[in-house]
């Protein structure tokens, strides 16, 4: 889910993040031909707007106020890869893979509405050189999303039949598990631009206008308010239409290797700016399942990718091999019983164990933010 609003908790941890992401700026991915974007409060500055096919590397700079998202997008705005969470006065460096055609650069101050765009021509040029293992990566994952969708749809009708039934502790109980297939893929989602804001928009990142609708709407029901009527029935069978959207919708996703790995960062972006503050699942407190999902997700794109990081780039692969190990580790700490997937409330978990927490995913945020450059040396 795209955070809007951060609590000071929250912008914190995103501080760290972007912290270590502008000490990552100046990487081996970012040379001469980068695409220098200056993201400010209302403005969006470019210093190229045609480009060869291949790898594009942006060479982003915050110089505003707010926290700004930049993207790169096709005409019927489907998000070819994204950077979230860029704090004010801080640098990032985004690769991706693009093809020749008509793209959009945008920053969205605040990460809210359309956001300031600039036009980008790709023009014919050399396609992308891959070892064949990232072909295969990009097939594997593929196969992995649509898995996942798949396996979502039952657990979400089971969810929705739990709140049509009336049956408030039964609902309460699918609620975690109908997610955790999203939130192993979500990048996947958020590139189609029009199904997140239906389906996981928490209550302050609502658009003006926009009507509640999806999890989190129901989560509040279930949670604070005790609710099962008709217009929670209502909501739980328009969230099983937009997901099963998704899951036909999974199979033309635009996927490369960058996209891959800057899905993975994006993922622990995720964690650090919704789970482990406790905003994400603030009214069931299941956080820890969301997060887990989170790490799972980005580890398969790793996985998936290693063995080309590998080959690039062995010290990363073993930097990240320590630290998706450390932090699986630490989660397993929580876990209510060692065969299920359940976790233990979050509203339980101290500001200490919190601390841990967001330490060992800033430990992995950091060479994940490598990741990208890695496969495409």
């Amino acid at each position: 889910m795209r955070a809007v609003r951060l609590t000071v908790t929250a912008a914190a941890t995103v501080a760290a993040l972007t912290a270590l992401s502008a000490c990552t700026a100046k990487s081996d991915a970012e040379g001469d031909d980068a695409i220098r974007v200056t993201a400010a409060d209302s403005k969006c500055e470019t210093s190229a707007k045609s480009v060869p096919a291949g790898h594009v590397t942006l060479a982003i700079e915050n110089t505003g106020s707010k926290a700004t998202e930049v993207e790169i997008l096709f005409p019927d705005d489907r998000i070819v890869s994204e950077k979230e969470n860029i704090g004010p006065g801080t640098k990032y460096t985004l690769t991706a893979e693009v093809k020749a055609g008509s793209y959009e650069i945008a920053c969205r101050p605040g990460m809210k509405g359309h956001g300031v765009r600039q036009k980008l021509t790709v023009t014919g040029g050399t396609a992308a050189k891959r070892d064949p293992k990232l072909d295969a990566a990009v097939a594997a994952y593929r196969e992995y999303a649509q898995e996942q969708a798949d396996a979502t749809i039952p657990k979400v009708q089971a969810f929705a039949d739990a709140v049509a039934a009336g049956d408030l502790e039964a609902a309460k109980k699918a609620y975690a598990p109908s997610r955790v297939g999203w939130e192993r893929t979500e990048p996947i989602a958020e590139s189609f631009g029009d199904i997140d804001p239906k389906t996981d928009t928490r209550a302050d990142g609502l658009e003006k206008g926009q009507k509640w609708t999806g999890w989190h709407a129901l989560e509040k029901a279930l949670w604070q308010d005790k609710k099962t009527g008709a217009e929670q029935k209502a909501l739980a069978a328009q969230l099983v239409t937009d997901l099963k959207d998704w899951q036909q919708r999974v199979g033309k996703a635009e996927i490369t290797p960058t996209s891959m790995a800057n899905g993975a960062k994006e993922l622990l972006d995720e964690v650090a700016t919704g789970k482990v503050t406790g905003e994400e699942d603030r009214y069931s407190h299941t956080d820890l399942s969301d997060f887990k999902a989170n790490v799972e997700g980005a580890q398969k794109a790793y996985e998936l990718l290693k063995p080309v990081a590998q080959k690039n780039d062995a010290a990363l692969a073993t930097e990240l091999d320590k630290q998706f190990a450390a932090l699986d580790t630490l989660l397993g700490k929580y876990r209510t019983d060692k065969t299920s997937d359940g976790y233990v409330s979050y509203d339980t978990v101290t500001e200490a164990q919190r601390k841990e927490l967001s330490d060992a995913v800033n430990a992995l945020a950091e060479p994940l933010s490598k990741l990208a450059a890695a496969v495409v040396k």
